[in-house]
């Protein structure tokens, strides 16, 4: 795996956990009582994104040196989750 795809692996994963965590804790101004005029009630109270970010980052840390030591070692590769036999012997040799 060279740098780009290990950067861009990390920033799928990245992105993946940060949608994930977005939701969790999150409560409405609708839920407090108190709605800023301007905004739906919907809208969250107090985001904390800077904490979500640091949680975020830490979590898909973790998951990429996980799924970076997958790959790299080649206990998973391509050729077997070929469910179609799509690909013939030596189709990375070329």
């Amino acid at each position: 795996m060279g740098i780009v795809s290990g950067t861009v692996l990390f920033a799928v994963i990245w992105f993946l956990t940060l949608f994930i965590v977005l939701p969790q804790r999150l409560r409405t101004q609708g839920e407090a009582g108190e709605v800023e005029p301007g905004t739906p009630s919907s809208a969250p109270e107090e985001a904390h994104m800077v904490t979500k970010f640091k949680l975020v980052t830490v979590i898909a840390a973790a998951l990429w040196v996980v799924t970076a030591g997958i790959i790299i070692s080649g206990v998973i590769t391509v050729e077997m989750i070929d469910l179609f036999g799509v690909m013939e012997e030596g189709f990375h040799d070329r």
